[in-house]
């Protein structure tokens, strides 16, 4: 039905109209002067990597008004925020709490200290956005917009100017405001970064072996190994993959031995680093704290299906295909080399979030141009992190953040290919990309004007929208909670209490890194054993929170004796 508006529009007319207006404006701004334009500003680095990195920064925080600092609510999330506070504190583990019991949570260790099981990467950015502007979020703005400056800088060795800055624009259109890297704690852009560091410094050290690359590299590396580190070993291959036709040529052998030397001490502070770690939080200089963790709690392995676990929480019908495909191939009636390829299969569609959907021509166009050695080694990084990450039962987009880069480049050469095309000895080639990229820019308009001035009438459009990372809708019930507990005096202890058809993976026992001095104090509530944290709190207010209630409800605990 038409909105209520004067003129009769629903969302969808809107949405139309803001099409048409927008490509009759394209055809008219689109000239020879202003490719010229792009082109002078394309040549210069310095001012393009400004640009693009406060570009994907400015485009978020106008959104704050309808889409504020995002709340974490993925239990990975909690995890990284806990390590950034264990760091703000000066130190790289917690000491156990004596009742840890109640605080036991996921992809935390309680035992033998209270610590995050992650490397310290996402840890960093959100302790320094903390330090930056007291916000952890500042830090994900941050890091983001170095990753999009630095694919612009990566692209530069690869591709012309010009295309550079293309492929630094659709980085931001792809990665940048409306992207579940901006708007979530959970990492995936500190190791993009990582790889246009070292993506970027390939090329470069091909030309000649200058020092100033080798560091480059070293820094992408060492980076990368403190965000992903099973990941990095894939990282290790493909560069060693790149650099491998210089081991067979006498020449190149003094400058490799120079490279090398000076990329390995840019990474040994980080692996004295990660050691430092281990031994902090595990007791021990070689296990990691995951490994302690997956020691400790176990592995998940195969998922329950539940079509309706919690009544107002339901599952969606692309969840129910999620948790279904998993099951299926986790199954025990399926052989490991099917399951490989099962798995393979279902996750080629996570390739979606690297590309805007014009640019699926491009990728396309781009095994065209598969001829040359140096495009052959990009689709053979690419595979090296596809099939690598295929050995891990599940897969989540921010395992392949260090090959972004690559898949952007993907795109520009894909793109490349297409401005070379002629049809009937016409050369329109140049008239397919341009509509191509008007493409990428009017969806990526739509979508970024629904929500900057968002209102009702907007709603049925949104729900449409791919990789839908800026419309939470289970945050809001944090958000409920939260405000209603800070709206409470003084300190709390707030037993968390699960109803039968709990969802495990809505978990809300969180803590800072410092238990005993927090104001509010999340617990398991584990019946009859609960005085005994009472008692350690002694001067708290005692409450009960039932998340799964609709909405989660908050009550008074009466201690015992009371009245």
């Amino acid at each position: 039905m038409p909105a209520s508006d004067p003129v009769g529009f629903a969302p969808a007319d809107w949405l139309l109209a803001f099409l048409a207006a927008f490509f009759i404006l394209a055809a008219f701004v689109w000239s020879p002067r202003l490719q010229r334009a792009v082109t002078a500003l394309a040549e210069r680095t310095r001012r393009c990597m400004l640009l693009l990195f406060l570009l994907p920064i400015a485009l978020r925080l106008l959104l704050l008004p309808h889409h504020p600092v995002p709340t974490p609510e993925i239990y990975d999330e909690f995890s990284h925020l806990l390590a950034a506070d264990t760091l703000l504190h000066g130190r790289l583990a917690n000491p156990p709490h004596p009742l840890h019991q109640f605080f036991e949570t996921f992809f935390e260790l309680q035992q033998p200290t209270y610590s995050s099981i992650y490397p310290l990467g996402q840890g960093i950015v959100l302790a320094l956005g903390r330090v930056v502007s007291g916000v952890p979020w500042t830090g994900v703005l941050l890091v983001t917009g170095a990753f999009c400056a630095l694919c612009y800088w990566m692209l530069h060795a690869w591709v012309t100017p010009a295309w550079a800055l293309l492929g630094g624009t659709l980085a931001v259109i792809e990665f940048g405001p409306l992207s579940q890297w901006m708007n979530s704690y959970w990492g995936g852009a500190l190791a993009a970064t990582a790889g246009c560091l070292v993506f970027g410094a390939l090329p470069r050290l091909r030309e000649q072996w200058r020092s100033r690359d080798a560091v480059l590299l070293g820094i992408g590396f060492a980076m990368h190994m403190l965000t992903r580190q099973f990941e990095s070993l894939l990282l290790f291959l493909a560069v060693a993959l790149f650099l491998a036709p210089s081991f067979f040529r006498r020449q190149d052998w003094p400058g490799l031995l120079r490279v090398s030397s000076l990329a390995l001490a840019a990474v040994l502070p980080v692996i004295a680093l990660i050691l430092l770690q281990n031994k902090a939080v595990t007791h021990s200089w070689t296990m990691l704290p995951e490994q302690l963790s997956q020691y400790q709690y176990g592995v998940p392995t195969s998922l329950t299906i539940e079509p309706n676990p919690v009544p107002h929480l339901p599952l969606t019908p692309q969840q129910e295909l999620d948790y279904k495909a998993q099951a299926l191939m986790h199954g025990s009636g399926t052989d490991t080399l099917s399951k490989f390829l099962l798995r393979l299969e279902y996750r080629v569609r996570y390739c979606r979030f690297f590309f805007v959907p014009p640019l699926y021509i491009a990728l396309i166009a781009f095994f065209f141009a598969l001829r040359e050695k140096r495009l052959f080694w990009v689709a053979a990084a690419l595979a090296i992190f596809a099939l690598g990450t295929n050995l891990f039962p599940y897969l989540l987009v921010h395992y392949l953040a260090a090959v972004t880069c690559l898949f952007v480049l993907v795109s520009i050469i894909g793109l490349q290919q297409l401005g070379r095309l002629r049809i009937r000895g016409m050369h329109v080639g140049f008239e397919i990309v341009r509509v191509l990229v008007l493409l990428c820019l009017a969806e990526f308009a739509v979508w970024y004007a629904l929500h900057l001035f968002e209102s009702p009438a907007a709603y049925p459009v949104l729900q449409y929208e791919t990789w839908d990372s800026i419309n939470h809708n289970n945050p809001r019930r944090r958000i409920e909670v939260r405000s209603q507990l800070a709206a409470i005096s003084g300190q709390l202890l707030v037993f968390v209490h699960y109803s039968p058809r709990h969802v495990y993976q809505d978990e809300w026992v969180w803590n800072a890194a410092d238990i005993d001095a927090s104001r509010i104090v999340y617990a398991r509530d584990l019946g009859a054993e609960n005085e005994k944290l009472i008692r350690y709190f002694p001067n708290r207010k005692i409450l009960l929170l039932e998340p799964d209630e609709d909405p989660p409800s908050i009550s008074p605990v009466i201690r015992t004796g009371e009245q």
